[in-house]
This record gives structure tokens, sequence and C-alpha cells, in this order.
């Protein structure tokens, strides 16, 4: 099998490495000519840190990253709050990593690419798909030079997808010309890097934010547009106005202007060829959530693609356009709070961490137990401690780690693994799965149950 990724990003460089770690051949294409430079999503939620554990890039994440720093608010010079995006949490047995981490994009993906490189697989630069068309076979893709001959092709690039365009795909929603803001990174003198800001003249929403990003002195800032064209002075006279302080920004990396854009394209397949990430759908940064659900598209679809059966393949459109569209609801509200300036608009609760997104009542979904447990078909399947017949501790996420599905029987003290049998230690499966047998699919989510 043969597949073709458009989109080097987060997206397509997830699913490239559970493509490759599958045995399937894939190539991963960019027309951009160099990769990406700045943090732009570097909010990572624990669901995404429970993928990136399985696809054995965890260790590296968690090495060059952080947890959200407390960020102190300020109104007029005077410091009026101290406060974080969400509340750190202490790791639980079905939880074992329940805060979201800080890592700036770039040092994601270039983490990712050198995984991906362990497979043999590179991003191919200044290689963006032309053209394409399709039979009942395979996919025709078009590159610069090149026409090559592909099982699948996957559209993981971006908001402007051409994949997308080219399909005749709606992409659905609004985009706010109304609120446009300045993001970027930036090094300021003055400042202590252990906490974020938020300097402001009174209306939060107004102010200029400040977030430090780990692995050096930069910080990633928001800020309203004055004018069109950003700069560094422009920077600089917003943080004059409003911390009231003698700081002083130097080393611009990188920035941008962002417009509200909130869209969802109307299907996520088209015969053999599919939409993930941003090509699929757009979120405002509020809750970080862009990065995060791209990654899950590419999760979900993997193993349907290395399977390729229909069932499976029909199954993506399915399941992930409908949590798209959930997690757009959540951060265009999250959004609203903060244009309205409400007290709370900094806080993130539990919603954003993705730990609850599951397909319950989807076409995958089974659970014919006479009375249901706390845990049922579509749910994440958690994590949990047991022991081995040596008394040796070992986590459900060792046993789950890897491109395969696993079989998993839990009644009262004992757990069974496909052959192998487990104590469950302090009983933390039971209370998590309750008693039965589950079918967990090769994306850590609760295929079958059954008595």
């Amino acid at each position: 099998m043969r597949v073709l990724i458009a989109g080097g990003g987060p997206t397509g460089l997830t699913l490239a490495i559970d493509l490759a770690r599958r045995g399937v051949e894939v190539r991963i294409v960019d027309q951009a000519a160099a990769h990406l430079a700045g943090s732009r999503g570097d909010g990572i939620q624990p669901r995404t840190l429970e993928v990136f554990e399985d696809l054995g890039v965890l260790d590296a994440v968690l090495a060059a990253g952080a947890n959200q720093s407390e960020m102190r608010a300020y109104a007029n010079g005077e410091l009026v709050a101290v406060r974080r995006m969400s509340e750190l949490k202490e790791p639980t047995p079905d939880q074992p990593y329940p805060n979201p981490w800080v890592l700036a994009q770039n040092d994601t993906e270039a983490i990712l690419r050198a995984r991906l490189a362990e497979f043999g697989v590179r991003v191919e630069l200044n290689t963006g798909v032309i053209g394409f068309s399709q039979d009942s076979d395979g996919v025709d893709v078009t590159l610069p030079g090149e026409t090559v001959r592909v099982d699948y092709l996957v559209g993981a690039d971006g908001g402007r997808s051409f994949v997308r365009k080219t399909l005749g795909i709606a992409f659905e929603g609004t985009t706010d010309e109304s609120i446009r803001m300045l993001l970027g990174d930036v090094k300021v003198d003055g400042l202590d890097h252990d906490y974020g800001y938020w300097f402001s003249s009174g209306a939060m929403h107004d102010g200029i934010a400040l977030t430090p990003l780990p692995g050096g002195d930069y910080f990633q800032f928001g800020a309203p547009l004055v004018d069109a064209e950003p700069s560094l002075e422009q920077l600089q006279a917003l943080l004059d106005k409003h911390s009231g302080r003698s700081l002083r920004m130097h080393d611009l990396a990188w920035s941008t202007i962002w417009r509200p854009n909130v869209r969802l394209a109307a299907r996520f397949r088209v015969g053999r060829i599919f939409l993930a990430g941003d090509a699929a759908h757009v979120h405002p940064p509020t809750g970080g959530q862009g990065l995060n659900t791209g990654v899950q598209d590419a999760y979900n679809l993997g193993w349907k693609l290395a399977d390729g059966s229909p069932e499976l393949l029909d199954s993506y459109e399915a399941e992930r356009r409908a949590v798209a569209a959930e997690v757009l609801g959540l951060s265009t509200g999250l959004l609203q709070k903060h244009v309205d300036g409400e007290d709370d608009a900094f806080k993130r609760d539990e919603s954003t961490h993705q730990l609850g997104v599951g397909y319950r009542g989807g076409p995958l979904a089974s659970d014919t137990r006479p009375a249901p447990g706390p845990l049922t078909s579509g749910d994440r399947a958690p994590d949990a401690p047991l022991t081995d017949a040596n008394g040796k501790r070992v986590r459900l996420f060792d046993l789950f780690r890897g491109p395969h599905a696993t079989d998993l029987v839990v009644s009262s003290g004992r757990v069974l693994v496909g052959d192998a049998e487990f104590t469950d230690f302090g009983g933390h499966a039971l209370s998590a799965y309750g008693t039965g047998r589950f079918h967990i699919r090769p994306d850590g989510y609760v295929g079958a149950v059954a008595p």
C-alpha cells in the first residue's frame, strides 16, 4: 500500500509516523520552502500527550516543554490577578498526563520529523500537490516534475488546502474581519521568563499578552493589530502604553495577523482522498484545540488506512467530523468570553484536555453487556497499574503501546491482556472499566464490549 500525505505539519507528521510504523509505504510532501518557524500552536493537551507516548515521542516532548506558567495580569500598571489557564493536577492511575504542556509548534514538529526519520521517511519541501485524479483503484497525484500512483491521498495541507479546494468541498463557517490580532515570538528585557504577563489599560481584551516559551528567552505575544503592517516598533509602543514599565522588545522572530476564522469542511472524505487537520477544520486559538484536533484526526485515520476495510474507512468522517464540530463550538465560546472581557476568559476547564473526546454511538461502537459499566464502547481507554506474575509493575498503556489492537478482560482483582494474566493493582482497572471483555482499538479507544 502507498499513501501520499500533503502537508508536513503536526497532522501530516503524526499520520506519517503512524503509517510508517505499520509498514505502509508513505510519502509526505509540503509546498513550503522551509519548515515552520515560530511557536503558533504551543499548547499540547493531555490526550495528545497520550498519543505522543504511543508514537514514541513523549520523552522528547516533555524534555523540551514545560507546564503552563502563571499569568500575571496588570491593569494600568497595577497587578490585579495571578492565574493559570487551568489548575495543575496530580497524575492519577487512569490519567498519567493530566495537564496541558507548552511547547512551540516548530519544536513539536522537529521532534515528530526526527521520529519519522527513524523510519527512513522525510518531509519533501518545495513539493506541493498541483493536481490529482482518482478512480476505484487509486489516486494519480501530480507533483512538480512527476506523477505518482498511490492508494490514498490525505490532504493535511492547512486552512487554504489545495486538496479540499480541488475536490470542491465547502468550507462552512465565518471569518470575522472586525477582530484582528497580531501574534508572534519576541524577546523582552525586564521580565521574569518564569511567568506570563497580560498588560492592559483596563479592558483586558485590549491589552498585550506575553507567554513564555520553553527552551529559550522568547515570549509568544498576542496584541490587537493597530496598523496593517506589523512591526517591532508597533509592538513596543503597545507594550509601553499598557505596561507603564521600561521593558525592551527585540529579536522579533516571527509574526502573523490572525482573524477569527471558524470553519468546518462539509466532507472529510471523497473516495480515496481524505482531509485532516486544518484542511478539515479551522479553530480560534482559544482553548488550544487546533493542533490537538488535527493530531487526533491523524491518529484516528492511520490504523484505518493501514487496514483498508470499507467499514473502517467509512467511519473516519463519521467519527472525526462530529468531534471537530464539538471542539469548534468549545473554542468559539472561549473566544467570545475573551472578546466580552469576562473575568474567567483566561480559564480553561477539562473539556479542553480532549480526554473526554470519544465515539459513543458511532459506527464502530458496540456494547452488549446487560448492564453498562463506567466505560462503554467509543470511550477513551484509560490507563491503570497492573502487576505481572513476577510482581513487576506495568501499565495498561505499556500493553496498549504499538500499532496493534488489544483484547482486554477485566474482572475483580484480575486482568487478562491477550493470553497474559495480571493482577489489578489497587483495583484501578476494575474501577475505570467495570467488568467485561473489551476490544481496545489501535488508537486507544474502546471498540466492542461484551459480558
